[in-house]
């Protein structure tokens, strides 16, 4: 990819960047063609969402950006489709161009982060109140309608702003190349800019307590972990059970001072996604430009889908607590609740009682 010259003729200043389609020496047969690796970088695109959506979303769930993730994985299957028609067929046969397929694929991809960041928080901020209690099925179509109309307006929004004709430009004097304008997301630009400058100066002055807390956090998240294998375990008996807890609880460290409660679900957040935005920097500060078709991937959803559940879960955990019905999601938002108030987490295990027939309590 070239950034965009803003002196070159006939090119818009809105082009972020130029994708090299065809290269040529003049004079020459000496003739490149690049359609096969945009179509090796789709289908790896692909397989990095596809991986990403096993890894982090554990059962789709009925939020919005949980689908979100599902919509993406489509629409990625569905442009490598496109694109390898085209790279078969050939400019020749194909009735349209690879520049069609990039220079649409990057408006519509990089139309679509902010209406989804702004759903994705408006459906985590209703879900406790009385507009989403609706059953599972009806929240699935209701978002699964939503997802397809910002997909639709997005695709409408391509084709009143794009100019897919391919641009012939002279890279030197016996050089030629077949240049196809392209966009990036200024969105997830400054989103990655601005949250890794903010997570950095945040966890700068904590740097020394911050080895002890995730020790701790550690030691909750195993804790919690050996509570749910005893709870799924309704054939031991109480005697053995009753040996298993009082061995699994551990004995709660003094830890002083505890984290305040944005400074710990912050700290969840930067474990994780840290060394995602920190590549990402990386990439921006030596201007590697990256497409919009590429940078709207299941990596950034899963990281802004994050973002905004810990939010919603730091404003509505004084209210409502920890054990809140969220969706399961990489960050584990209850172990570092619990580390910033300094309690241990106990779940409800369900034991079988021998002394009565068929019966469950829960300790």
């Amino acid at each position: 990819m070239l950034p965009e010259s803003p002196g070159s003729p006939g090119i818009s200043h809105t082009v972020k960047m130029l994708a090299i389609i065809e290269q040529w020496e003049v004079g020459s047969e000496c003739h490149t063609d690049n359609s096969e690796k945009y179509l090796l970088l789709i289908l790896f695109k692909l397989g990095l969402d596809i991986a990403v959506f096993y890894l982090c979303c554990w059962k789709l769930s009925t939020s919005f950006l949980s689908m979100c993730s599902l919509s993406v994985i489509i629409a990625d299957a569905v442009l490598a489709v496109f694109f390898a028609s085209v790279w078969c067929l050939g400019p020749e046969m194909s009735p349209v161009s690879a520049c069609f397929l990039l220079a649409h694929a990057s408006a519509t991809y990089g139309a679509l982060p902010l209406p989804m960041m702004f759903l994705g928080l408006l459906d985590y901020c209703l879900e406790d109140t009385y507009l989403c209690n609706q059953s599972a099925i009806c929240k699935y179509l209701r978002n699964a309608v939503l997802i397809l109309l910002g997909w639709v307006l997005a695709v409408i929004y391509s084709f009143e702003s794009v100019k897919d004709e391919p641009i012939l430009v002279d890279i030197t004097r016996e050089t030629m190349a077949l240049m196809c304008k392209v966009e990036e997301s200024t969105l997830i630009t400054y989103f990655i800019l601005v949250l890794f400058t903010v997570v950095l100066c945040v966890m700068m002055p904590f740097w020394s307590s911050i080895p002890q807390w995730l020790r701790e956090a550690d030691m909750l998240a195993e804790m919690r972990e050996e509570q749910e294998n005893q709870r799924s375990d309704l054939f031991i008996s109480t005697q053995c059970t009753e040996t298993k807890i009082s061995e699994g609880y551990y004995q709660e460290e003094t830890i002083s001072p505890r984290p305040p409660l944005w400074l710990s679900l912050m700290l969840g957040f930067g474990m994780f996604w840290m060394p995602y935005l920190a590549v990402s920097v990386i990439c921006l500060v030596f201007g590697f430009g990256v497409p919009a078709y590429i940078t709207v991937n299941l990596l950034w959803l899963e990281c802004a889908n994050s973002l905004i559940m810990g939010v919603v879960f730091w404003a509505k955990a004084n209210t409502l607590g920890p054990h809140r019905n969220i969706p399961k999601n990489v960050c584990l938002w209850h172990i570092y609740w619990h580390l910033s108030k300094g309690t241990q987490q106990q779940l409800p295990i369900a034991v079988f009682n021998p002394s009565k027939d068929n019966a469950l309590f829960h300790v």
